[in-house]
Formats: C-alpha cells, structure tokens, sequence
C-alpha cells in the first residue's frame, strides 16, 4: 500500500489508503500536490500571527510538478547552460540550437550590405528588399564614414567578398539627369586639375622647351585624357576612373631627359628629346597591353598584395623629395602661401559645406592655385620684383651686372609676366599624332620603360580596388583586371602616338575625389571627359595654364605628392597592418627605397664638382656615373637608371619579401578578387562590368577577360 510522507513536518495527517492498481501512485501524488498548495497559500496569508510558520521542502514535491528556479538551465560560472537531465535533454539542444540559429541571423544581417534600387526607378533613395528604407547597422557606419570624410572599410560576407558601404550620393550605374551628370562631372575634373597639368610644366622646361611647347603639351594632355578616359570607362575596367599623366611615369622620363647623349645637345633640343619618350613610351605601353590581354596580369596580380601596393605607391610620392621644397623656396612668399592655403582648405575648412558641398576640401588645388596666382599677379604689377636695370627676359649668361645675377632668379620665380605663352597660343588647335615627328626607338629606354609599366599596373591594381569598394557592387574580378590593364596599355600607346612625354594610367589621387564628391556614376566622369575634350581644343586654355609660376606649380606638387604618399599606405587598411610581419615588409621597403638610390644617384659624383644641370634634376644624371659599370653601355645605362628609381626597389623588397615571408591570407590581405569563379555565382559582378554594345559576345573565346 502507497502511503505519503507528510509534507510539513510538524503535520502527521496521511494520504488515506487506496486499493493497489496502475493509478494509485499518480493519484496519491496529485492529492499530495493540491494539499501543500494549499497549506502554502494560508501559511503565506497568517505569515504575521504565525512569524515561526515551517517552510515547505522542495525535495517532496513531484519531479513533474516541482517549482524550478528561473534560468535553472543556465550555468552563471561557465557562461553556458548546464547539461539537462535524459528527459530534457533534448529540447535544452534544440533550444540551444534556435538560439544559434537566431543569432547566426543576426550577424549575417548586420554584415550584409543594403539593397539598392536604381535612382532612376526609383527616385533616388535607398531602399530595402521590402521596399522600405534600409536601415541599421550598414547605415549607421555610412553616416560615420560620410562625417569623418573617410574611406569605408571592406566587410567580407559569408562568401568571402567584401561588401560594400552604401553613402554614395550616385552609384555606379545611376542616371540623375543631363544637368547634375555636367555638372558632377566637370567638378571631378576640377578637383583632379593638380594631377593633369603639372606634369607637362615640369617635364617640358627640363626638355629645353619654349612656353609655346608648354601649351601645346597641355592641350594635348587634356585631349588624350579625355579620350582615354572615355575608353577605359567603356571598355577597361568600367570604373568611373580618370586617365591621365601618371607620377610614376616622371622619374623615368627625366632620368632619359638627363642621358649623358642628350646633354651635349644644341638646338632644339625639345623635339629630339620628345621623340625618344614617345619610343620608349610606345614600346613599354606595347608591353603593359600585352600582359592584361594574354591573361599574364591575372596570374601575375596573385603576387600583388596591399603589403606590396602600400609602400610601392608610397615610394612614387617620396622620391620626389629633393625637386619640391627646393623650387619652392626659389620664392618662399609665394610657394609657402601655395601650400599654406592648400592645408587650410583640405584640412581646417574640410567640413565648411556650401549649398551642400564641400567647396573647400573638394576644389582645395584649383582654390589655392586661383588665390595664389591672383596675389602673384597683384605683386607683380605694383613693382614688388622691379629691380633698376634687370630684366626677367634676359638669358642669365648675357647679364653682366652683378646686381641683376643675383635677382635674377627671384624675378622669373615669382614673376607672373615672363612667358608670353597666353598671348602666343591660337584659340583654335586640334591635337594630331606623330606631331613632333616620328618616334625613335632604342632598346635600353624601352626596357626602361617596361619595368616601369609593372610599376604602373601595380599602381593601377591599388586604385581598382579602392574604387570599387566606393561605387560597385563587388570587386573587380581577374578577367576585369586584366582587361583594365590591357586598355590601359593601349591608352598609353595612344599617349605615345601624340607625344604627351609620358603613359597614360589610373590617376591614384582619383579614389581621394570619389570618396569625397560622393559621385561614383560613370556617365558622369564620361560626359566629363568629353568636356575635357571640348577644352583642348581651345588652344588659349593651354597657353593659359602654361603661364603658371614655376614656383606654384613646385608648391602644388608638394601637396600632390604628399597626398600619393598617403594614399599609397591607405591600402594597408586591406590587411593586418599592427603585425609585426607587414610593419617590417613595409619599413624595409620604405627605407631601402630611399637608401639605395641615394647610394647610386649620389656615386662618383663630388661634392664640388660642377654639374651643368640644376640641383633639383640631379638625381636623374645618374645613368653617366653610376656605380654598375660593365663593358655594354645600353646594360649600364638600363641598371643604373632602375636601381635609382625609388619606385622600383620598394616593388622588389615589397614583392620579395610579402611572397617568402610566411603569413596567413587575412594578415597579407590577399585581394578577393582572386576568386575567379566570382563572376559565374554573383550576377551583380557581370551588371557593373559587363562590356557595352554587346562587345562581350565577341570575346567569349577569351576566357580569361
């Protein structure tokens, strides 16, 4: 016979006795439950006439039926729930399992990029898949990137892409309309000004040309860059990214502007000089095209890592150290109020916004060269640099006076009236190729050349990268990288045929410009490439930009190449840049990049010897005194030259050392865009850079663009 244990203990009443049978115990126990339910219910309520009244214990009660503490599946200690008996072990897993479950969901959300419609269906904002405005974390850090004016950082998602941040104005495919696509595109040019005209004025003087030669220069610069830019945009890589006069290519075209065989020279030495930049240009552009149009580009970019892109972008800006603060302090009033205005406009006045652009930060070159110029001009005419007796236009060796020799290098520094360049331009001239007549092609510049084309790929895969995490949906893939390079390649051949003294490349300094402007449409930089074009035909705009100062154009070139410098080490942000391996890959390659080519530039020559060119092109002499000297002149000219060239040796250190050192994917930050099947599993890969005109059908033959 079942009988029940009391339960209180002061209590003695029993369950009453029950004949033997298959519910006797379920019974027993439901009587039992009721029963100190209610005994709990009158202690609680006579608690205070009864202080002493016995609790009850726990242990008596039913394991169906037994009170069970809140979260008793929870271990507080370990962090984790404690393992449930046999009959609730199954539904504590499944209930562990939603909870992973729910939030798997809940990172993958915060990780996945918002859905975008079109602008032109649907007006321009930004929904989500349901229609509604998209919200949430993904928009949250659009808004801080937007305030702090900063580059998003890449997010991969489960697929091992990296998502893009969505706080462009317009997107890559969006249509606005004619008048903002004019006018968004014109101020993208504006603001890359700095970029497309300063090479010609430093490149042209050093060649011994005339003021005339400087605006023909430009005009042709400015139509081979809206023609390249046109076909890149069509045909290469499809980013909205401008075609233009690379820095890269400057080092290398002064070190052949220098050879020992063109400084014996008489005449008209700017014709000659020119001709040879074309060769070498035509050849090394022949070779860059190659390499992106037989698929070695996709295979090649497997070694080219942001620990490789970083320091060998960097070095281009820093090799320029002895040719900017020298000419500037030619005429320190001018030159340091150039760079003085340019830091307080991108700097201190960055956020100043008017009619909701940022004026300042986005035109601080055109802004700064505007201001300074006008204060030149106002200097100039109220005969601040008049000195009794001197003349400006007089050559320096046919002045006698003591007193004018001295100034003389003051007056055509800080002067604005000593080139007749504006009044000599036509205000009709349409650039031709073969226009400085036929090419001349000598193996040891063209190899030159060659190199420095990889250089300029390098440089170009750093730029694709950063500019697709702005405006595309995903990054470009192997086949769009190759096809990129291989145009550009072909632009720089285009370069070569008008004789613009050098390649035709991605400007860096253009993802700065996308992430400030906002504006990441494509038809917007197309349409602005065909005003570009519009413009070089005005041969006065030439003559007009000619006329800048040396000494201004020295302190924008300061800026500009402090500006590539940074933007060359921004694409560390790609990779683990606190470890320890990348921080000392990249030192190496900095230091040495300097160290190595002061050893050759400076080799053989002393201190008080006398060098008929000027301090600041010194550096570029060194193919007539290097330190390689074997019995082939063309391999010493072709050694000495790369090995001065600060660009070059930061690229082997980089590459050598990134690809040897051991270092897992995440750390080196290996571009996604090595995935090759990217392309056939995202549809939005083939809608960013899928070729107009149905051009792709003809090369399906070609698999690897």
């Amino acid at each position: 016979m079942y009988r029940a244990r009391p339960c209180q203990r002061t209590h003695t009443w029993r369950a009453p006795i029950l004949p033997p049978g298959p519910t006797t115990v379920p019974l027993a126990r439901a009587r039992l439950f009721s029963f100190c339910i209610n005994t709990k219910f009158l202690s609680q309520k006579s608690k205070q006439s009864t202080p002493h009244f016995p609790s009850f214990s726990p242990q008596f009660f039913p394991p169906q039926a037994r009170p069970k503490p809140p979260n008793s599946s929870l271990d507080l200690e370990a962090g984790r729930p404690r393992p449930a008996p046999n009959g609730e072990a199954a539904a504590a897993k499944d209930r562990a399992k939603e909870e992973k479950d729910k939030e798997r969901k809940e990172r993958e959300k915060e990780l996945a990029p918002p859905v975008r419609k079109r602008r032109d269906s649907d007006g321009g904002k930004n929904l989500g898949a349901n229609g509604q405005t998209a919200a949430g974390e993904g928009s949250r850090r659009a808004v801080r990137n937007e305030e702090a004016d900063v580059l998003p950082q890449s997010v991969l998602d489960d697929d091992g892409f990296i998502s893009r941040q969505s706080h462009m104005k317009y997107d890559l495919r969006d249509s606005p309309g004619l008048v903002p696509i004019g006018l968004y595109g014109f101020q993208h040019f504006l603001s890359m000004l700095g970029s497309l005209i300063l090479i010609p004025l430093v490149l042209v003087p050093a060649m011994g040309g005339s003021h005339e030669d400087t605006a023909n220069i430009v005009s042709t610069v400015l139509f081979i860059s809206g023609v390249t830019t046109l076909l890149h945009i069509s045909f290469g890589s499809r980013l909205p990214l401008i075609q233009g006069p690379s820095f890269v290519y400057l080092a290398p075209a002064l070190a052949i502007i220098n050879s020992p065989e063109f400084l014996g020279l008489n005449g008209n030495n700017f014709k000659h000089i020119m001709k040879e930049l074309q060769g070498a240009v035509i050849i090394g552009s022949a070779f860059q095209a190659f390499l992106g149009y037989s698929g070695l580009m996709s295979i090649f970019v497997r070694l080219i890592n942001p620990v490789v892109v970083a320091p060998t972008v960097a070095a281009v800006g820093l090799s320029f150290y002895s040719y900017g603060f020298p000419r500037v302090g030619t005429c320190i009033e001018i030159g340091a109020v150039q760079i003085l205005l340019v830091v307080v406009f991108s700097l201190y006045l960055r956020k100043v916004s008017i009619l909701g652009h940022r004026v300042f930060l986005i035109y601080a070159v055109p802004l700064g060269l505007f201001i300074t110029w006008a204060t030149a001009f106002l200097l100039t005419e109220s005969g601040v640099y008049n000195y009794k007796g001197c003349d400006a236009n007089i050559p320096a060796s046919n002045i006698i006076s003591d007193h004018c020799r001295r100034h003389v290098s003051r007056m055509k520094s800080c002067r604005v009236d000593t080139t007749q360049a504006l009044k000599s331009a036509p205000w009709f001239r349409f650039p031709y190729p073969l226009q400085w007549g036929t090419p001349v092609f000598h193996w040891n510049m063209a190899l030159v050349m060659c190199v420095v084309s990889i250089i300029s790929s390098v440089d170009s895969v750093g730029s694709y990268h950063a500019s697709s995490l702005l405006v595309a949906s995903r990054p470009p893939t192997a086949g769009v990288l190759s096809r990129g390079i291989g145009l550009e390649g072909l632009s720089s051949i285009l370069a070569g045929l008008w004789g613009t003294g050098t390649g035709s490349t991605t400007l860096t300094e253009n993802v700065h410009t996308i992430a400030v402007t906002k504006m990441g449409s494509r038809k917007a930089v197309q349409l602005g490439a065909c005003i570009l074009i519009a413009l070089s035909l005005i041969g006065k705009v030439g003559g007009f930009i000619a006329s800048i100062p040396q000494v201004i154009v020295a302190a924008l070139l300061c800026f500009m190449w402090a500006m590539l410098t940074a933007l060359g080490l921004s694409n560390l942000r790609y990779s683990e840049a606190g470890s320890s391996r990348n921080i000392i890959i990249v030192g190496l390659s900095l230091f040495f990049s300097l160290s190595i080519p002061a050893y050759f530039q400076q080799y053989g020559i002393s201190p008080n010897s006398n060098v008929s060119v000027p301090s600041y092109l010194q550096p570029y002499i060194v193919a007539s005194h290097g330190p390689i000297q074997t019995k082939s002149s063309g391999l010493n000219y072709v050694l000495n030259t790369l090995l001065s060239l600060h660009m070059v040796i930061a690229f082997l250190f980089a590459l050598i050392l990134d690809n040897t050192v051991p270092g897992s994917r995440q750390e080196r930050g290996v571009y996604v865009w090595s995935e090759p099947e990217a392309a056939r599993r995202e549809p939005a890969v083939c809608k960013d850079y899928e070729l107009p005109f149905r051009v792709s059908r003809m090369f399906r033959w070609v698999k690897w663009l």
